[in-house]
């Protein structure tokens, strides 16, 4: 008898789900592998999905309506449906309220997992996350010419929240390099 799905595997492949609607919506029809792919490109290789956690997934959109299914060759190949698109659009239309609402919860994971100097932590997601714009501004999505742009907005949020740590607007910003980079 096999052991039941564990939360993480749920939660995972309902992430992938999504992501491969994404997908579909941006690039048209694709198969798992494609999704396998493109979640390693995205992930830098820090994540590829096997089987069982693409194929189950496009198939409970499938069975949803979200997409539609065809055999190809070998392959068998999923196209979002409207009621995919809709979807989307539903998640997205709550993205603000999302992002504001809901507790970070990465912090409470943290400690559960042990790190004891939560400075520390938010710093190393800080350079993660500023890691991951410079690869965003390096190479923006095709048909989006938003790299000045997107880079105004980092450098005018990294201002204002340097403004705001060092509790004055009169003391000039100074380069700092962490230790061990």
């Amino acid at each position: 008898m096999a052991a039941p799905p564990r939360p993480e595997d749920h939660f995972r492949r309902r992430l992938v789900s999504l992501f491969a609607l994404t997908l579909m919506e941006r690039e048209g029809p694709i198969h798992g592998y494609l999704v396998s792919e493109r979640i390693a490109q995205r992930t830098e290789g820090a994540w590829r999905p096997g089987p069982g956690a693409v194929y189950p997934g496009l198939r409970i959109l499938a069975k949803s309506g979200f997409v539609r299914s065809k055999v190809v060759g070998r392959r068998t190949v999923y196209a979002i449906t409207p009621a995919g698109r809709a979807l989307l659009a539903r998640i997205r239309s709550g993205r603000e309220q999302f992002l504001r609402a809901k507790p970070d919860l990465g912090l409470l994971w943290a400690e559960v997992m042990g790190s004891e100097d939560m400075g520390t932590l938010l710093l190393l997601r800080l350079r993660r996350s500023l890691e991951a714009l410079e690869v965003q501004l390096a190479r923006p999505p095709p048909g989006r010419d938003q790299k000045g742009n997107l880079r105004d907005q980092v450098l005018a949020e990294l201002s204002q929240s340097a403004v705001r740590i060092r509790g004055s607007t009169t003391k000039p910003l100074t380069a700092v390099t962490p230790a061990g980079r």
